[in-house]
């Protein structure tokens, strides 16, 4: 077989991961950018919600069209797994199907050229990873699958119940990869806050933080997507007694209205939901980022002014706005009252400019302050500005600074941290002169 792929990773960071996987397990290709080139084509899909089903979708028969006779292409990961029947039998243009359960598999895969569906979900155990756009950050899945009973989201029907990583699995691989150099760790899952109840063990996040603190060489870890009902104040109190652990809460609450969280199924009333923010708000240095849902089926005007008006008051750093998706194996699908297309668009035109002023307000915070940062290269705006974040903040998702790229006589080495001053703020851009200490 010939040796050149061209991969592509659609959706969450959990996705990314998987890809990650197949490439370790590829590393005999010689990856391309040029899809025209590549002799194999792959592409990691998203099957959450429509916008994420048609981009997957697109992007595959796109790459089709661009592909060289003889090629393969591969098509893997949530949409293949959701509508295996469908899709095997509406693509003809795609050579391989497979789904979430054999992304350690791909190198047999591609030497059958068959497809094969995995009746489970693929959990990494000692795989080695290509991990890719950073080379001192790296995503650690904790889990698969989710025990959440949400009335919008269609997950548990194909990724099924918490499958929680062993303990051991996961520290294993942060100690391997912090010998390649990487220091900085975001652990993820569809829903963090329950890792190892699958194993009657009610708190492993608290676990796994004492675990982590062991490894030398760890700087710096958050976790993300952290679910209200499996959140407890242990686990919050000892996040922020960590040395490691950033005091970063990502905890998609996905509205405040009561009768809405109930009719979303999502375990937390407005009053236990609160209680929780308040307390992340709370805790020093603290960094607060949520997501919200506009138009679930029922949602009325009173609901949703009641839910900007705390997006708009609470003080949340980030906030993520996502419109309702009619998705069919949920417990919304079937509900009535249904918002229409036009209005949904509205809604979430009117909270997505709130959550800029958010977000505004939360960068102006920084203004004047001492920070630490990480650089991580050269900026897209000027040669001489360097582009960098904040440590507790995510990559890719939260931010960037605008650094100049020298110490005095000296250059500003990418990856580094540095203790910094923010001196202003242009638009959602911060910039920072990094101290001559």
């Amino acid at each position: 077989m010939s040796n050149k792929l061209h991969i592509v990773s659609l959706g969450c960071t959990k996705n990314l991961v998987d890809t990650e996987v197949m490439m370790g397990k590829l590393q005999n290709f010689e990856l391309t950018d040029d899809k025209a080139d590549a002799d194999v084509i792959i592409v990691n899909t998203c099957g959450f919600i429509d916008a994420a089903k048609e981009e997957s979708i697109n992007t595959v028969l796109s790459l089709h069209d661009a592909r060289k006779e003889d090629s393969l292409l591969v098509m893997a990961g949530c949409l293949s797994e959701r509508y295996k029947e469908d899709m095997m039998e509406q693509m003809p243009e795609v050579d391989i199907f497979t789904g979430v359960g054999d992304y350690d598999r791909i190198d047999e895969l591609l030497v059958e050229k068959k497809s094969r569906f995995s009746d489970s979900v693929y959990l990494i155990d000692g795989a080695e990873r290509i991990v890719t756009g950073s080379s001192y950050h790296a995503y650690i899945k904790l889990s698969e699958g989710c025990n959440q009973k949400c009335s919008f989201c269609a997950i548990p029907s194909f990724k099924g119940k918490l499958n929680s990583r062993n303990l051991d699995s996961i520290a294993k691989e942060v100690e391997g990869l912090v010998k390649k150099g990487y220091y900085d760790f975001s652990f993820v899952s569809q829903d963090s806050s329950s890792y190892l109840r699958d194993q009657n063990i009610k708190d492993g996040l608290s676990l796994l933080i004492q675990r982590i603190e062991l490894i030398d060489g760890v700087k710096s870890a958050r976790i993300l997507y952290l679910y209200p009902s499996t959140t407890s104040m242990a686990l919050l109190k000892n996040i922020a007694k960590s040395k490691i652990f950033h005091n970063y809460f990502d905890m998609p609450i996905q509205h405040i209205n009561d009768d809405m969280l109930r009719m979303m199924k999502r375990g937390f009333g407005k009053d236990k939901t609160l209680e929780l923010l308040n307390f992340m708000r709370s805790l020093p240095n603290s960094f607060v980022r949520t997501s919200f849902i506009v138009g679930h089926p029922n949602e009325t005007q009173e609901m949703f002014e009641e839910m900007c008006d705390f997006a708009e008051s609470f003080g949340f750093d980030r906030v993520n706005v996502f419109s309702y998706s009619d998705e069919e194996t949920t417990p919304a699908f079937d509900m009535e009252h249904k918002i229409s297309a036009e209005d949904i668009a509205l809604r979430a035109e009117i909270l997505g400019a709130i959550t800029d002023k958010c977000m505004q307000k939360s960068l102006a915070k920084d203004l004047a302050q001492d920070i630490e940062l990480i650089i991580d290269g050269e900026s897209d705006e000027h040669e001489y500005l360097l582009s960098a974040r904040k440590t507790i903040w995510a990559p890719d998702i939260d931010g960037e600074i605008y650094v100049n790229d020298k110490l005095k006589d000296e250059d500003l080495k990418y990856t580094k941290i540095y203790k910094a001053k923010v001196t202003e703020l242009v638009g959602t851009i911060l910039t920072a002169t990094v101290d001559n200490a």
